[in-house]
């Protein structure tokens, strides 16, 4: 779907600003300098009577489209990544993004990247986790000992992403991928009646994925996976009458207090997640290898850009939830505690069934045994310290 996009002589290609950096600069002078060695061949060729024609570059044009409705805050963290990718490639690719439902449905994403339906996508893995529940390990599993954070380092450092390029391979999927922004911990959702136990929530026809929807069954609950843009309309059925989505601002954009008062904040179910990047490898493999390190390494600028602009967004929009009535509250010790012995079974039941779903667990609790470690014996009380400045948080 790639493709070269007509440009006039001279005219400075999309999002693309007039400066752009010392690198880019001397890149330009090393491809004017190699110019003007063609064209005083080109001169020599004139003189014997060929005519000159100046021919204007194109940009290299890929489509790619998330996973998101319209709305949704993470189509800002996708045009993030998207903006520093044409920033960076000085007119010579640029990157046009499209919310979801403009070629597929959220959840076909994968596919279509893997098809060459559309170049790109941004998405999570969790997304695609039918089609192997070791997707759900990277980026969207239950608790394995570490943060989003810590997990996200297993992914560049501690073998995670050589893991990753094994499930491709299995599931012969035709897509180059890149990880960013390690999300803070999703809530455990909204509710339409207030919920104090785990046994309160068995019963509940309650919207999640990947394998947070096994855990979820696990600890009684009926669950329907569902993207983002199907929730509200699905409560207002009564499809559903609890769900989890990602966070605040997400959530109050599509109208979840609208459809439940109560949001019960901290959960294990999908305890940390990222973002996926993938593009068509054909696409990718055809590239200069400068052009793919942009694609490559635009990944890990966005993920900073992208956990800047969350907790700048998402702190106010769980203030303004408060402000409209919602009651806001923190998730009962017991629920945690039934999630942690749900995920026991369900991870031992996955691993039995697929050896390579084992390795993946083993690795990060491996890298997590290290990591976190390290983590905790060194980790400051920033709630003692909150409180010290601001007073007691309540719970």
């Amino acid at each position: 779907m790639s493709k070269k996009e007509p440009q006039s002589n001279g005219e400075q290609a999309p999002n693309v600003p007039a400066t752009a950096g010392s690198a880019l600069s001397e890149a330009g002078d090393s491809r004017r300098r190699f110019i003007g060695r063609a064209a005083a061949g080109a001169a020599g060729a004139a003189a014997v009577g060929f005519p000159m024609i100046s021919v204007a570059q194109s940009p290299i044009v890929i489509k790619m489209q998330g996973a998101w409705g319209a709305k949704d805050i993470f189509n800002e963290f996708a045009q993030e990544y998207v903006t520093r990718v044409n920033d960076m490639a000085g007119g010579r690719l640029r990157i046009d993004y499209l919310v979801a439902g403009s070629v597929v449905k959220p959840f076909e994403v994968m596919d279509a990247v893997n098809k060459g339906v559309i170049d790109a996508g941004h998405h999570v893995p969790v997304y695609w986790y039918g089609k192997s529940k070791v997707a759900s390990l990277f980026g969207s599993g239950p608790i394995n000992g570490c943060n989003a954070e810590q997990t996200l380092a297993w992914i560049y450092r501690g073998g995670g992403y050589e893991l990753y390029q094994e499930l491709l391979k299995k599931l012969e999927l035709n897509v180059v991928g890149f990880f960013c922004m390690p999300m803070p911990t999703q809530p455990l959702g909204w509710f339409k009646k207030p919920v104090a136990s785990a046994d309160d929530m068995k019963g509940l026809k309650y919207r999640t994925v990947g394998l947070a929807a096994d855990v979820m069954q696990e600890m009684g609950l009926r669950v329907t996976q569902l993207p983002g843009g199907e929730i509200v309309p699905a409560m207002e059925r009564g499809v559903i009458e609890a769900f989890e989505f990602n966070n605040p601002t997400s959530d109050r954009r599509f109208g979840a207090q609208d459809v439940a008062k109560n949001y019960m904040m901290g959960s294990y179910h999908q305890a940390m997640e990222f973002f996926e990047i993938v593009f068509n490898r054909k696409l990718y493999d055809s590239l200069a290898p400068d052009l793919q390190a942009i694609l490559r390494y635009a990944a890990e600028a966005a993920s900073s850009a992208n956990t800047w602009t969350a907790y700048d967004n998402y702190s106010k929009d769980l203030q303004e939830l408060i402000s409209a009535g919602v009651k806001v509250s923190r998730t009962p010790a017991s629920i945690f505690d039934e999630q942690l012995k749900a995920w026991d079974t369900v991870n031992k039941r996955l691993s039995d069934e697929d050896p390579f779903f084992k390795k993946v667990v083993e690795s990060q609790r491996a890298w997590s045994k290290r990591v976190a470690y390290y983590h905790f014996f060194n980790e400051a009380d920033y709630k003692k310290g909150y409180e010290h400045i601001h007073g007691p948080l309540g719970f």
